[in-house]
């Protein structure tokens, strides 16, 4: 073990990139997004990971996590991961701590891949070569024109053959409206593409039933997070009473979470978030126990951190390619998977690693920690 190139250097920065216009869903509101980026030295070599979370989050990097990973071998990455979930057992894993420890967790894996001089998806074997994506946005801020050309742009533009749109307005106090903004949408893509929705955990579940007789009328295969995901038992009872696809699972911090949403049958596709569930080294642990329920497994937001894991597993359904986190992540990085016809390929270039690089001077302006 004294052979291996050890973890010498942890270090974090937060970054607030503004929204492009004032964005909603069912059940928040926001105008900024902040990502907080980790970097790992280990000789000349340096990896990078992140996660889209509060500022605060660096500094249980700092404090909690750092100290922890310096000295391990950086090959081990799993024992690194064991490593922090044990530190922050005082502080608490779901969370901010589980967050922070993705990033750090994304960073190991990028730095062990360029060690190796290898695509982080070669190192973790391919199996797909590339990874499907759907549109994401459609907020409930968003004007008709808006979200028109959002997702006309997505579509007839860039050829991604699935969108989505944000549901459930003011805690689902806005269902007429919903289905209106549904029909557009529905008009806005044509017959062919796929239409999602995401009512994130707005309604009740008799009235999400209610609200899906509507989506079906036209078309919507993927209703998302149609009440809290909390509420499984809830969850459980709308999957059995609609035709759409029930998926959830991207609040899940820890594996149990998991465990539990897929033993309480209440969802059709599970999704998990490489940025909170404890890095690449648990999504993937998380994309296994979808596999042995004999389901699929789908990636939440951040699709650069995502990309090389979601090629790696058999089961994926998609990853979501989100309005803001493209932004951002095409603002800071240089490099990551270019998107053609509702695809990413990942790792032929043979760039090592994620194949992301801070661009500095772009990121100079928007670092706040």
């Amino acid at each position: 073990m004294s052979d291996l190139p050890a973890v010498e250097r942890v270090a974090s920065a937060a970054y607030t990139v503004p929204t492009d216009a004032p964005e909603a869903d069912g059940t928040a509101a926001w105008d900024s997004t902040t990502l907080v980026l980790v970097t790992v030295r280990c000789g000349e070599t340096t990896g990078l990971g992140y996660t889209y979370a509060p500022a605060a989050t660096a500094r249980v990097v700092d404090d909690l996590l750092a100290g922890v990973v310096t000295g391990l071998p950086a090959l081990d990455v799993p024992r690194a991961n064991e490593a922090m979930q044990r530190a922050v057992r005082n502080a608490g894993l779901p969370g901010i701590a589980a967050q922070a420890i993705s990033a750090v967790d994304i960073a190991l894996w990028d730095a062990k891949a360029r060690l190796l001089g290898l695509p982080l998806v070669d190192l973790l074997g391919a199996a797909r070569d590339e990874v499907p994506v759907y549109g994401s946005g459609g907020f409930t801020t968003y004007d008709e024109q808006r979200q028109d050309r959002q997702l006309r742009g997505w579509v007839a533009e860039e050829g991604i053959p699935r969108v989505k749109i944000k549901i459930g307005e003011s805690w689902g106090s806005r269902e007429a409206r919903d289905l209106e903004r549904v029909a557009r949408a529905r008009e806005s893509i044509g017959d062919a593409a796929e239409l999602y929705v995401d009512a994130n955990g707005g309604y009740g579940a008799k009235q999400a039933v209610r609200v899906a007789a509507g989506l079906d009328a036209v078309g919507v295969t993927w209703f998302e997070e149609p009440v809290s995901s909390d509420q499984l038992a809830a969850l459980a009872l709308v999957r059995s009473r609609v035709a759409a696809d029930v998926t959830a699972g991207e609040y899940g911090y820890t594996l149990p979470y998991f465990r539990q949403m897929l033993g309480a049958g209440a969802v059709d596709c599970l999704q998990a978030d490489v940025t909170r569930c404890g890095g690449i080294t648990v999504w993937l642990r998380v994309a296994a126990l979808a596999l042995g329920h004999g389901l699929e497994i789908s990636g939440h937001c951040a699709p650069y951190a995502h990309a090389h894991a979601a090629a790696s597993v058999p089961n994926l359904r998609h990853l979501e390619w989100f309005h803001d986190h493209v932004r951002i992540e095409r603002l800071l990085f240089e490099g990551g998977p270019a998107q053609h016809a509702g695809s990413l390929s990942v790792g032929g270039a043979g760039e090592p690693g994620l194949g992301l690089r801070l661009d500095a001077a772009r990121a100079r302006p928007f670092r706040v920690g």
